[in-house]
């Protein structure tokens, strides 16, 4: 009887401890996703037909395709023909290496599903885009409210660039050209696939609720940067915090151990009023580390860490507030509110 117990409670223990994220229960909420494998069709086009080919290719991707061919591949219909015929053919290999690494999608078809069902949760009049993956030049990112980033979002379409998913290793992420004109390597460390959902989704937070950040004092921007990663928390409950930050996980259990000590030395060393757009670049933005801290062991873009720590505790505080009124309220009073001071 005893040892019956003994494994009823430690089952009870186990069970608690993966389930202390307090994620809602929204398998009862009806989401319809399906990735539609745009990159495939667009490569399937005769490059001797190519006017027939996207005439098609626009017939079955209405959204999809005028988006591509104007701001992935940046053709017009003066140099339509020739551009996307000319890109076709230098990219057959890079096409190859895209099929391999994503011979299936169904894996992020769920995984997109989940976390639009805890959108809908929260949100339930958000209007879930379409999801087309693509496959374009790797020499460009998108640029967002939150920088820049491998994937977009336009009326009624997310699009995933899965060139910027081959995995850290893939050679041309490697190449001095990529690394000093299109990412260095601490930002494609990331151009993996386990990345796309929690990318896609930083995109679906900049949409409901932009960036406000700008023109704001330091320790104001770091809050409001600090909103977003507390909206992906609820999108992506289960997903690791290294995965929704970019941090290593060095370095994100360097910031957890070294808490007091972070915030104490930004309030001792800096002007959190300031303006600053030095001091504001130090704190805020992608970058290997943080300017002040140890090299090897803190992160870029640490400002947004400790933002989402005051929203974290403002919201302990606030427990009846919704995500919503969360992310609406101002900054100032997010500050004054949670009495943020870690040991």
């Amino acid at each position: 009887m005893k040892k019956t117990t003994f494994i009823l409670l430690a089952s009870f223990i186990l069970f608690s401890c993966k389930n202390n994220n307090n994620a809602p229960n929204v398998s009862n909420i009806n989401v319809d996703i399906k990735l539609e494998r745009f990159d495939r069709d667009f490569f399937a086009i005769d490059t001797n037909n190519i006017l027939p080919g996207l005439n098609q290719l626009n017939a079955k991707y209405p959204v999809a395709t005028p988006i591509f061919l104007q701001f992935v591949l940046g053709v017009d219909s003066a140099n339509m023909i020739y551009g996307v015929k000319n890109f076709l053919s230098l990219s057959n290999g890079l096409y190859d290496t895209v099929n391999t690494v994503f011979k299936t999608t169904d894996g992020l078809e769920k995984d997109f599903k989940k976390a639009f069902q805890y959108v809908k949760y929260y949100f339930p009049k958000y209007q879930v885009p379409k999801i087309a993956t693509i496959a374009g030049p790797v020499d460009a990112l998108a640029q967002s409210d939150s920088g820049p980033t491998p994937d977009f979002l336009r009326p009624g379409l997310l699009g995933i660039s899965l060139q910027f998913y081959l995995g850290k290793d893939f050679s041309v992420y490697n190449d001095p050209f990529f690394i000093e004109s299109v990412a260095p390597s601490y930002r494609s460390r990331r151009f993996s696939k386990e990345y796309i959902i929690a990318d896609a989704m930083q995109l679906v937070v900049s949409d409901m609720f932009p960036d406000k950040s700008s023109g704001k004092p330091l320790i104001e921007q770091m809050v409001e940067k600090g909103k977003q990663w507390y909206l992906l928390d609820k999108f992506l409950p289960t997903t690791p915090d290294s995965i929704k930050t970019g941090y290593t996980q060095q370095q994100l259990d360097w910031c957890k151990e070294n808490e007091g000590m972070i915030w104490t030395s930004i309030v001792k060393n800096e002007d959190l009023q300031s303006l600053n757009p030095s001091v504001l670049q130090v704190y805020i933005g992608e970058s290997p580390f943080t300017q002040g801290f140890p090299p090897d062991y803190s992160p870029g873009n640490i400002g947004q860490w400790i933002g989402w720590k005051f929203i974290k505790k403002f919201a302990e505080k606030n427990p009846d507030m919704k995500p919503e009124e969360i992310m609406q309220t101002d900054a100032v009073t997010i500050i004054t509110q949670a009495k943020y001071k870690p040991k």
